[in-house]
């Protein structure tokens, strides 16, 4: 009789090596069905099990001109990009969970002959790599921005962040208001709303108690694909290229591990009461469709932040600059021409 093997569900003591779901006393005989599930585990493991990807070849095909990469400290490198005029006025970008700095280029295509864009690998992300210190909390997050922003001798600048960037760029801007001229929240987490029951797979099963470590040998190529599909609306966007990037750089040595440990760092929603001391002008954009982070959240953020205006987008998931670039540029353009930025092109350099 031929035995039909299928890919398993691991529960967690599997994910953690032991053999307490198999109801078996170690030295116990495993026979029968429980034979079945260990021959399965094992196949499974050593057949969807992907190694990293070479380092060098990684910084060759996404790390060359313009990118850098930059001592922070400490020894500390961050691979970034920094284009556009040196007297103009600055935006940062931060990109979001199991992303890269690549997310923007839209973006960068659309401002950086007006503005100067700065935007970076976070730590445990893209070629930067994992942190030493394996700390993945706000603070940590927050640090790297002045290490970054100091760095190249930036002192004052427009921060945008999408999804986990939203977050660490809105708690970057309750500690460091005196820093920021705007604050852009792109379908950002930090929202006390509950997030879509279907999500992101590969998101939900990281955030698995006992998966995470599972996941840091097994990514398939499909998990990725379908992450990206299951998180934007405009399906265009899902190219192979744009999956062969999230999951080559997932694959950069040391960042799975950092998204397991990531994931099991506690994080808080922020309360209304903090948010609503905010003094930065902050434009919330949103993509109306977003399955990952709900548009309700925007609704919040608009409800609890003092100076805030919305751009929403109908028809448009988690990643408003990549699924509507145009729109979302032209938006974010017209609101920054609000702003009393020094060498404003939007109001002709005068600031005013």
């Amino acid at each position: 009789m031929a035995i039909e093997i299928k890919a398993p569900t691991f529960p967690e003591s599997v994910a953690d090596g032991t053999v307490a779901t198999w109801h078996k006393q170690p030295g116990d005989a495993v026979e029968g069905r429980a034979k079945v599930v260990a021959v399965a585990l094992v196949a499974t493991f050593f057949i969807f099990r992907v190694p990293d990807t070479d380092p060098a070849e990684m910084q060759a095909k996404y790390g060359s001109a313009p990118s850098q990469m930059v001592d922070i400290g400490d020894g500390r490198l961050v691979h970034l990009r920094d284009e556009g005029p040196r007297d103009a006025p600055v935006i940062g970008l931060l990109h979001g969970s199991n992303a890269d700095l690549h997310t923007w280029q839209p973006w960068v295509d659309a401002l950086s002959d007006d503005y100067r864009v700065i935007r970076f690998d976070q730590r445990g992300h893209g070629l930067t790599g994992p942190a030493g210190d394996g700390d993945y909390t706000l603070t940590a997050f927050g640090a790297d921005i002045d290490a970054v922003t100091a760095a190249l001798g930036v002192e004052r600048f427009v921060l945008a962040g999408n999804s986990m960037g939203g977050a660490i760029a809105m708690g970057y801007a309750l500690a460091n208001p005196e820093r920021l001229d705007g604050l852009v929240l792109v379908d950002a987490s930090g929202a006390p709303i509950e997030r879509e029951a279907e999500g992101n797979i590969a998101f939900r099963l990281a955030a698995m108690p006992g998966v995470g470590s599972v996941m840091s040998q097994l990514l398939p190529r499909s998990l990725v694909e379908r992450s990206l599909t299951q998180s934007v609306s405009n399906q265009d966007i899902v190219t192979g290229e744009a999956v062969d990037r999230y999951w080559e750089l997932a694959r950069y040595p040391g960042n799975r591990d950092a998204t397991r440990q990531r994931f099991s760092t506690p994080r808080s929603s922020f309360a209304a009461e903090e948010v609503g001391t905010m003094t930065v002008p902050t434009l919330v954009m949103w993509g109306e469709e977003d399955r990952l982070i709900p548009y309700e959240a925007a609704g919040w953020y608009m409800d609890n932040l003092p100076n805030s205006t919305l751009a929403n987008y109908p028809g448009i998931g988690h990643l408003p600059m990549e699924e509507a670039p145009q729109r979302s540029a032209a938006d974010l353009r017209a609101w920054l021409a609000s702003l009393p930025l020094a060498g404003n092109p939007e109001d002709g350099g005068t600031g005013a």
